[in-house]
């Protein structure tokens, strides 16, 4: 780095005061900030596939690659890495760690050298979900640097997501609820197999789990408690809050829900700050553990689009093409607040990381089953009640991909031709919902929130029993759309369901036996 030389703006680091926020005043200069960069793929080789570009090759020709292969040929160049060192070294910041394979760099200081180092001023704000330390406008890096970065995260440390769980409303007191490996029977999830060899990742923002609750839950359905690594990132820990219908609901739900359903399974939870640099880095961590080795990932927590910025869209969607080449599924809650999702303006919004290309995005129904059959299913919608509604609706960001092409999805409100969310569905509805567990209370929860790792634990069951991960799998539902429960009624409050493809339960609820033969009637990737 040359001494004086000419900042420039990194793209995409745009970044406005949280919605209600007030600023107090400037961060202590001295307090110790760390901030994740994360690096540009490297050019040597052959460059990886994008989400299009895979989706365009049939099964067979995408290729898995190891952990180690992946970094070796995708990791981040040796050279960006020393330049990186340069200019920690001549702002005064400390490199205190950096993961090659997910091309991310974690640079220390004083809260002064690092808002100077990215052009930058931090302040304190107030909103009403709490105080966080943030910035506004663009940052700043050397032109010498402006292809070498593409992301700078942690200078914000907002809370960027919501869980997407919602506990039954007190009408519903007295309604059946059901246990996961019933709506999994109902669905007709493969019998053969439990996800044995399997292993799923969870990502958390919040809460924690005990061994106690699991004891009592898996005990209950005459089930084996499944093997569960904590595993910390960014300072955070499994931390339970005591609270059944906060972050302590999602984790368990999530575990409840992935590990009865395919209790062969291992499962790794990835706690992490509930900030845009600690889900990337969780995402980071989880899709390129060498030792978990998770190949199915469920999220569940999640926020409108227009709520990140443009930067972390693009870091996740790279994050899940680093997925897609090793063989992970990735699966992401559509969010429970409806065509809004919940925005600020109340205007139509769809819920990210879901409507990320490279996720597939699972949205709600209110499903009545009769013994173990489906009585009667439909789009999960209470918004008029006061309650939650399954999300969806059509990017604004994110065009639309190539698998999605013959899927008849509406332009967007801005008139952008955008990727639609959701792909799947399954049972939503906390009214229909699910019987789990948590701190130590019976408790009966459903939301996006529960889909997620439903069908997490589906993909798992489908590995085992073709032999191989199916990794990044949209283009095959889309291709084998006849295999899916067609939820026809119902809307979100913006889009209505119909036949096919649409814009509150996508492609329907799964038909677990009919997936597992069509996708056996295809050659699965190379390894």
């Amino acid at each position: 780095m040359e001494e004086g030389e000419r900042l420039v703006e990194l793209p995409g680091s745009l970044r406005l005061p949280a919605v209600g926020a007030r600023r107090l005043g400037t961060v202590d200069a001295r307090a110790e900030v760390r901030v994740t960069a994360l690096l540009r793929r490297p050019t040597r080789e052959r460059p990886l596939r994008s989400i299009d570009e895979l989706a365009a090759l049939p099964r067979s020709a995408r290729e898995h690659l190891t952990r180690a292969e992946f970094a070796a040929r995708h990791g981040a160049d040796a050279d960006d890495l020393h330049r990186i060192r340069e200019f920690a070294h001549a702002r005064g910041l400390r490199l205190s760690g950096h993961h090659r394979a997910g091309r991310t760099v974690q640079l220390s200081g004083t809260g002064g050298d690092v808002a100077r180092a990215f052009g930058t001023t931090l302040y304190r704000y107030v909103t009403p979900r709490g105080s966080y330390r943030g910035r506004e406008g663009p940052l700043l890096v050397p032109e010498s640097l402006r292809d070498v970065l593409v992301g700078v995260f942690g200078l914000d440390d907002r809370p960027q997501a919501f869980p997407r769980v919602r506990p039954r409303p007190t009408r519903a007191a007295g309604a059946p609820a059901y246990t996961p490996p019933q709506v999994a029977a109902a669905y007709g999830f493969p019998t053969a197999g439990n996800g044995a060899g399997q292993c799923i990742g969870l990502i958390e923002l919040g809460g924690g789990y005990s061994a106690d609750d699991l004891t009592t839950y898996f005990a209950g359905l005459g089930l084996a408690v499944p093997p569960v690594t904590a595993v910390g990132v960014d300072g955070a820990a499994n931390a339970p809050t005591g609270s059944p219908t906060g972050p302590d609901g999602e984790v368990l739900l999530d575990l409840e829900v992935a590990g009865s359903v395919a209790n062969g399974a291992r499962l790794a939870v990835y706690f992490a700050p509930n900030t845009d640099q600690g889900y990337l880095d969780a995402l980071t961590e989880a899709i390129h553990d060498e030792t978990n080795r998770p190949n199915v990932l469920s999220t569940s927590w999640g926020g409108p689009e227009e709520t990140w910025t443009a930067q972390a869209r693009s870091a996740f969607e790279s994050a899940f093409e680093d997925a897609a080449a090793l063989g992970v599924t990735v699966l992401a809650a559509a969010g429970d607040s409806g065509a809004t999702d919940g925005s600020a303006s109340g205007a139509l919004e769809v819920d990210f990381p879901a409507s990320a290309p490279g996720a597939l995005g699972c949205g709600g129904t209110t499903l009545v089953l009769s013994g173990d059959a489906i009585q009667s299913e439909t789009t999960w919608n209470e918004l008029a009640r006061g309650e939650g509604a399954t999300g969806g609706g059509v990017s604004e960001y994110f065009p639309l991909p190539s698998f999605q092409s013959g899927a008849s999805v509406p332009a967007a409100p801005n008139g952008f031709v955008g990727r639609g969310v959701p792909d799947v569905a399954a049972d939503a509805d906390p009214a229909t919902g699910y019987s789990v567990r948590v701190d130590g209370q019976d408790v009966v929860l459903g939301g996006t929130s529960a889909v997620a790792p439903l069908w997490a634990a589906l993909i798992a069951v489908l590995n085992q029993l073709l032999g191989a991960p199916l990794g990044f799998v949209s283009p095959e539902l889309y291709a084998d759309s006849g295999d899916f429960h067609d939820i026809t009624t119902g809307n979100n409050d913006g889009y209505s369901a119909g036949p096919g493809w649409d814009p509150c339960t996508g492609l329907g609820t799964p038909n677990g036996t009919a997936l597992l033969a069509a996708l056996r009637a295809a050659p699965g990737p190379g390894s």
